[in-house]
């Protein structure tokens, strides 16, 4: 028993006699505190056991029913008043209360709650003034995460002039204990007066109690259902809101799991692909006039590639304006359909470029049919990346961050240099190659080609990497042929060893409308065909 001084607005009461406090907590001058254990109460039975199961057959289709949190606590309010018949006021609150008490901890925190707001309040008498609700009885409960009785008599020492006035001399409170429910309670106030038969009680503070614990049984089954129901919606509302960001396939295999858990930032090897709409600067120069009209075509360009990000098993990482990047390899590791093949570290590289080649292929057949006036570039770079949960305390997003993700941005940029739609690095054109060389290729035409453009130096980077074209085929008669993939590559041989007078005859047997050959053939012209001093055969990009 602890004895401790009520707050200002605890009505007061004489103690019971030792020998009834079987469950009680504390008793102070004038009030008594009682803590109900909810597994006792789940064991406790009913007095009234026909009535109260009546009660809770039609509670589901109660408050089910409710449309808005605003109606779920109206029909909460008036189902435990009317299942209280000794209660004459229900309020359902929210409080910011001190961190719940440890095993070691002898009583509660005397803290009021920083913040404490009804949420809904109802009371049996309309027009009835609105009692106070204990700041101190609503910080117990929710410290102790247990139901709490505080118990007064109006008649001691002559009466209590505010208890007299809001006519209570009783009240508990009962935590809501789910995470949608955070800091909520229920509330009842009420007397002994208004109870049929229960004026004889009025000396007998250990019966009331008791009855009353009925009462509070019942109204933790109401808590519980409102925990259960606002817990429901609110993983349906974050699943939706994660529908945005993760494939179904993701999400499924992460049900059930905590998303604070598998959202914590971690190191892993990721596939990242950055995608940008070509012609966005000219289009919106044109459309000034019709930012809305703009705002829809660029929605409608990005969500082809978002649309395929997803249905190859992606996370949509992050939007700058006309551009979208999408990765691989987190939270889950991907798996290619052979389940035995020894190439499982290849299956985020090879969804990515599905996402790529499918992506670039739905914006150039808009472009050409005249539903968009967008063109794509796509930059695809594979490695160790940290993702998950990435920023600051005043912003956060589920994003990746690495010099990986930096080179994919780069390679999407060089895409407008180069002339193509998809670039990619080494590591992802190495483990796209070794996917294609399995067994189930060699039968039939290969569904990507790769054609290395060369070895580059993007800006801000000092190692220098090759990078790879995925030869998506557009089935006009611009694309390339085997033959001519050999020729390019070739002539970059050679004009990586220097001999650029050879280059410059093997680059001019391509097609006029193959824009990487210019790039080479630009420099060499520049040189009038002779490689300049120190020539270390990698093409600088600077920003």
């Amino acid at each position: 028993i602890e004895e401790r001084a009520a707050d200002a607005s605890t009505p007061r009461a004489g103690p019971i006699p030792p020998s009834q406090r079987s469950d009680m907590v504390g008793s102070a001058e004038g009030v008594t505190e009682m803590a109900f254990d909810a597994s006792v109460l789940r064991e406790r039975d009913f007095r009234d056991t026909r009535r109260r199961i009546q009660l809770l057959a039609r509670l589901p289709d109660i408050v089910a029913g409710s449309v808005d949190d605003e109606e779920l606590l109206v029909r909460v309010s008036d189902t435990l008043l009317r299942a209280t018949p000794s209660a004459s006021a229900v309020a359902i609150v929210r409080a910011n209360v001190p961190e719940p008490m440890g095993a070691g901890d002898e009583k509660p925190s005397n803290e009021h709650p920083s913040k404490m707001k009804v949420l809904h309040y109802d009371c049996r008498e309309n027009g009835a003034q609105q009692h106070s609700v204990s700041s101190r009885l609503v910080t117990t409960a929710l410290q102790r995460r247990e139901s709490v009785l505080h118990l007064w008599e109006t008649e001691r020492n002559g009466g209590i002039e505010f208890t007299a006035a809001e006519n209570v001399d009783w009240a508990f409170c009962v935590p809501l204990r789910s995470e949608a429910c955070a800091g909520w309670a229920i509330y009842v106030a009420g007397s002994r007066a208004l109870g049929s038969n229960w004026k004889e009680l009025a000396d007998d503070s250990a019966t009331l109690a008791d009855r009353l614990g009925d009462d509070v049984k019942f109204a933790e089954v109401v808590g519980s259902l409102i925990s259960g129901i606002r817990q429901t919606s609110h993983f349906q509302q974050r699943h939706l809101a994660m529908r945005r960001f993760f494939a179904p396939v993701v999400l499924d295999a992460l049900s059930g799991q905590d998303p604070q858990s598998w959202l914590q930032p971690r190191q892993c090897d990721l596939s990242v692909m950055f995608c940008d709409l070509r012609g966005f600067s000219r289009t919106s120069e044109m459309q000034s006039d019709q930012l809305l009209l703009l705002l829809e075509q660029v929605s409608a360009a990005l969500g082809v590639m978002t649309r395929h990000i997803l249905d190859t098993g992606g996370v949509i990482g992050d939007f700058h304006g006309d551009a979208a990047m999408g990765f691989w390899g987190w939270p889950i590791e991907l798996q290619l359909s052979d389940p035995h093949s020894d190439l499982s570290a290849s299956a985020h590289v090879v969804a990515s470029v599905l996402a790529a080649a499918r992506a670039a292929a739905g914006i150039r057949m808009d472009y050409a049919m005249g539903q968009t006036e967008f063109r794509c570039g796509i930059g695809i770079a594979s490695g160790s990346a940290v993702a998950g949960r990435i920023g600051t305390v005043d912003q956060v997003k589920v994003t990746a961050f690495g010099p990986v993700v930096n080179l994919a941005s780069r390679l999407e940029g060089l895409t407008k240099h180069f002339g193509v739609e998809v670039l990619m690095d080494h590591a992802s054109a190495s483990a796209l190659q070794a996917w294609l060389g399995q067994d189930e290729f060699t039968e039939e035409p290969s569904p990507f080609r790769l054609r290395k453009l060369g070895r580059v130096r993007v800006a801000g980077m000092k190692i220098p990497v090759d990078v790879y074209q995925l030869v998506v085929p557009s089935g006009g008669t611009q694309d390339l042929t085997d033959s001519q993939i050999d020729a390019y590559e070739q002539g970059w041989d050679e004009f990586a060893k220097g001999d650029w007078d050879s280059a410059y005859q093997r680059l001019l047997e391509l097609p006029a409308w193959d824009r990487p050959k210019d790039v080479l053939l630009r420099l060499i012209l520049q040189h009038h065909r002779i490689a300049p001093s120190g020539w270390e055969g990698v093409l600088d990009f600077p920003k």
